[in-house]
């Protein structure tokens, strides 16, 4: 009970000496809130190149293109070796006059040229179309299939696939080193701003040592203010999170640019983005305000 009352107590106190020191509490939120309005930036980008990869991804595919000679029996081995393989997530196949309709069906060049054909002198391949697992390992996959008989042609888009995943790796890692970054850059500045309004309660924290008061009792008050800080601090990011994707990604109508690079659609996302920044809000205000405390009071 002595525990709650103490809670309690420290909650009251943290918000009294909010507004009680309104000037200095206003700068350290204005502080929290222009750095999180950048990592909000940076969650909603990190995300996206993340969502995009995985859809860029989800579309690449390992195309094997069988030997004209290839009989019923051979395609239902090829189905088994296929199976057979374990970074292969799912595969379709279609024999060369499924192909040959599908291919009329996207060009009315390939159609005038395609009716022509009678289903003996159609020179397309009946084709295996392939979905992996881990693209990473899509070019050893690619290898194993080539080995394989009656495989005349295997193709996945060589070089460009591994050049593609590389640079979507290396753009996510950057994001999130922002992200980082910009968290470490909020606790110095709370850390820095915060010693400013210790310093001016100075001599009330040592009336409250004189009477005994005890480490926890002293700090606990300076941290959940801290936190309660960084929750004020986070309202408008959380706010240009909210509205400003929505606005954002119905004004582009889920796309940036081109078809290819989809947006995250915005429920939940937006929901998730906007506890991340609160989170990171509070936690950053609690971390700056206990270093402070520690370091300046050496309490």
């Amino acid at each position: 009970m002595k525990v709650f009352r103490m809670l309690g107590r420290s909650i009251r106190d943290a918000f009294k000496s909010v507004f009680r020191n309104f000037s200095l509490s206003l700068a350290s939120i204005s502080c929290i809130t222009i750095t999180l309005v950048i990592v909000a930036l940076s969650v909603i980008a990190s995300f996206n190149v993340e969502n995009f990869t995985k859809v860029i991804e989800s579309d690449l595919t390992i195309v094997v293109f069988m030997d004209n000679d290839s009989t019923e029996k051979d395609i239902e081995a090829m189905k088994k070796n296929i199976e057979n393989v374990k970074n292969v997530d799912s595969y379709t196949f279609e024999n060369k006059e499924e192909v040959k309709e599908d291919m009329s069906e996207e060009s009315e060049v390939f159609k005038a040229v395609m009716d022509g054909w009678t289903k003996e002198e159609n020179p397309l391949r009946d084709t295996f179309q392939i979905k992996v697992k881990n693209i990473e390992k899509i070019g050893n996959t690619a290898n194993q299939l080539k080995k394989m008989d009656k495989v005349a042609v295997v193709r996945y888009g060589e070089g460009m696939v591994e050049r593609l995943v590389s640079a979507f790796s290396s753009i996510e890692k950057v994001a999130y080193g922002v992200v980082i970054a910009l968290v470490v850059v909020t606790v110095f500045l709370i850390i820095n701003t915060i010693k400013l309004t210790i310093y001016s309660r100075n001599r009330e924290i040592s009336i409250m040592r004189l009477v005994g008061a005890s480490n926890f009792s002293i700090k606990t008050p300076f941290i959940i203010e801290g936190m309660i800080l960084g929750l004020i601090g986070a309202i408008i990011p959380v706010l240009l999170t909210t509205f400003g994707y929505l606005t954002f990604y119905q004004h582009f109508d889920g796309y940036l640019f081109t078809k290819i690079i989809e947006l995250i659609s915005p429920e939940p996302f937006i929901y998730q983005a906007s506890g991340i920044v609160i989170l990171i809000g509070i936690i950053v205000g609690m971390i700056g305000s206990a270093s402070a405390v520690r370091k300046y009071l050496k309490i």
